[in-house]
C-alpha cells in the first residue's frame, strides 16, 4: 500500500500535494479498477467537481481503470456528486468515481467509490477496494485495452427530476429562488434545469462561477459560511428562500427571507410532509442526532422510523433494502448534516433535488418554509431548539472513558435521564422531551455535541452543563 492512502467511509480524502497526488490517485484508481474487473465489472463512470485539478485527476482516473480493461464514461467537464451516482445508475455501470473532497476545505481532494446501484459505495466494497492497494498497478500492457467515452449526464439527469417534481405547480409559480453554489459543482444547475423544464421562477445565483478556492469559505452550507446569502436575503420577504449547495452538491443549506438560517431538520420536516401530500408512502430514516421532530410529525402521520447511526451509508443501506422488499421500502432518510434522499430517486443525497421539492413545497401550499415548519410544529405539538458543538480536547483524550461517563449520567442541569442510546455514541433522553448525544470523533480528539430542547433557554443550560462536566 502506498503511504498515506487511508480509505473513509465511501473512499480517499487527501491534502493536494501532500498525500494526494498524481501518483496515489493512480495507484487508488488501479486498485478500484482491479475490485471491479475481479467481480465482472465492463463499465465505469468517473466524474470530478471544480477543485483544482479536478480534471485532470479525472483523466488520469479514466487512463488507468481503460488500461485495467474497463470502458469508462468519462465527464466532459464538472459535475455534481449526484448527477454522477445517478449516471453510474442509469448507464449501467459496474461503479463510479468521483474526484472531490465533498465540503471539506479547498486545499483537499478526495476519490470517491459510488456503487452500481447509484449511491455511495458500501463499507464492503470500500474495504475490498482498500484490499486492492497492496496489488501491482500494472495492467500488463500500456496499450489501453478498455474505451474512454466522453458523457455530459445532463439530459438523462433533468428528465429523471421531470418525472419526480409536480412540472405543471412548478411552471405556475412566479417567484426568485437564490442558489447559492459556492464556486462548487452546482455551479448553473439550478438555472439550467429551470431552462430545461420551462419554468418562471428567476434563479439568482451566487458565487455561481466555478472556483477552486470557493470564495474563500468551506464550501459547507452552514451559518458560518453563507454570510453573503444570509445578507442577501435579510433584505427579502415573503415566500423567497435561498438554497446553498455544498462542493459536491449532493448536501444543501438554507436561508429563508430576512436572513434566518433554516437547518436540516427543518428542511427535513417540510419535505416529509410535502412527499406525504403528494402520496408518496414508505418509512423513514434518521440517523441518530436527527430532530425529534422527524420522529412525531412521522408517527402522526402513520410512518415507520428506522434510526440509524450518523453516516448516510446506514440510510443508502435502507434504500437498497427497499428496492429488494418493496415492504420495507423507504420514504425518505436524511442526516443532520444536511444529506437527504428521497423515494423514486437514487439512493443518495442530491443538493439540486431537494432544493427543487423545497421550491415544490413553497409553490404548492403558497406558504413560506418557516410557515410550513410551524404547522408542523402544531401539528407535533414540539417546538425545535439545536445546536451542536465540537469540543477540542487534549492529544492523550480517552474518549472510551469519557463516554463511558456520560453513560452513567442520571440526570444533567436537573433534568432526569430516562434512556440511554447508544447506537452512535451515547445519546440520553431527558424527561421533558429534550436529549444529548456525544460522540466521539474517529481520528481526532475531539468530542461532538448534540442538543435538542424545548427552548432556547433551556437548551443553553443543558449544552452548558454538558460541556462542564466533559471538560472535567
Amino acid at each position: 500500500m502506498q503511504m498515506g492512502i487511508k480509505f473513509g467511509t465511501d473512499g480517499w480524502r487527501d491534502v493536494l500535494a501532500e498525500g494526494f497526488t498524481f501518483a496515489n490517485v493512480a495507484h487508488v484508481a488501479a486498485a478500484h479498477a482491479r475490485y471491479l474487473t475481479a467481480h465482472g465489472g465492463k463499465t465505469v463512470v468517473v466524474g470530478y467537481d471544480t477543485r483544482f485539478l479536478g480534471a485532470r485527476f479525472a483523466h488520469l482516473t479514466a487512463t488507468v481503470m481503460a488500461q485495467h480493461g474497463l470502458n469508462v464514461w468519462l465527464s466532459q467537464s464538472f459535475l455534481p456528486t449526484p448527477v454522477v451516482s445517478f449516471a453510474t445508475r442509469h448507464l449501467g455501470a459496474a461503479g463510479g468515481t468521483m474526484i472531490t473532497a465533498s465540503h471539506n476545505p479547498p486545499e483537499y481532494n478526495g476519490y470517491k467509490l459510488k456503487g452500481s446501484y447509484g449511491g455511495s459505495a458500501t463499507p464492503e466494497i470500500v474495504q475490498q477496494v482498500e484490499a486492492q492497494l497492496s496489488g501491482a498497478d500494472q495492467s500488463g500492457s500500456q496499450t489501453p485495452h478498455g474505451q474512454i467515452t466522453p458523457f455530459d449526464g445532463r439530459r438523462s439527469y433533468f428528465e429523471s427530476l421531470d418525472r419526480l417534481l409536480d412540472l405543471d405547480t412548478l411552471r405556475n409559480y412566479r417567484g426568485v429562488l437564490y442558489h447559492d453554489a459556492m464556486g462548487g459543482a452546482g455551479c448553473g444547475w439550478l438555472e439550467a434545469y429551470a431552462q430545461h423544464a420551462r419554468l418562471d421562477v428567476e434563479i439568482r445565483p451566487l458565487h455561481g462561477q466555478p472556483d477552486p478556492q470557493f470564495y474563500g469559505v468551506n464550501p459547507e452550507p452552514i451559518p458560518q459560511n453563507l454570510e453573503a446569502l444570509m445578507s442577501v436575503m435579510a433584505a427579502q420577504e415573503g415566500l423567497t428562500f435561498g438554497t446553498a449547495t455544498d462542493g459536491d452538491a449532493d448536501r444543501l443549506g438554507i436561508v429563508v427571507a430576512g436572513g434566518t438560517f433554516f437547518n436540516s431538520h427543518q428542511i427535513f420536516a417540510v419535505l416529509l410532509k410535502h412527499l406525504h401530500g403528494k402520496g408518496l408512502r414508505g418509512r423513514i430514516v434518521k440517523t441518530v442526532s436527527t430532530s425529534r421532530i422527524v420522529e412525531l410529525l412521522a408517527a402522526h402521520l402513520g410512518l415507520e422510523v428506522t434510526e440509524t447511526p450518523i453516516g448516510f451509508k446506514y440510510i443508502t443501506d435502507a434504500f437498497l433494502e427497499g428496492e429488494q422488499d418493496p415492504a420495507r421500502a423507504v420514504l425518505m432518510g436524511g442526516e443532520e448534516s444536511g444529506g437527504l434522499g428521497v423515494q423514486g430517486h437514487i439512493p443518495e443525497r442530491d443538493g439540486l433535488l431537494n432544493s427543487l421539492l423545497l421550491l415544490e413545497a413553497v409553490a404548492t401550499s403558497g406558504r413560506s418554509l418557516p410557515e410550513l415548519f410551524r404547522e408542523i410544529e402544531v401539528l407535533t405539538d414540539f417546538s425545535h431548539t439545536y445546536d451542536r458543538v465540537d469540543l477540542r480536547m487534549s492529544e492523550d483524550f480517552d474518549k472510551t472513558s469519557a463516554l463511558s461517563d456520560v453513560g452513567s449520567w442520571t440526570d444533567i442541569a436537573g433534568w432526569k435521564v430516562q434512556d440511554v442510546n447508544g447506537r452512535d455514541g451515547v445519546k440520553l433522553l431527558l424527561e421533558g422531551g429534550a436529549w444529548i448525544l456525544v460522540r466521539a470523533s474517529g481520528t481526532e480528539p475531539l468530542l461532538r455535541i448534540y442538543v435538542e430542547a424545548g427552548s432556547p433557554a433551556t437548551l443553553q443550560i443543558l449544552l452548558d452543563e454538558v460541556v462542564r462536566r466533559v471538560r472535567n
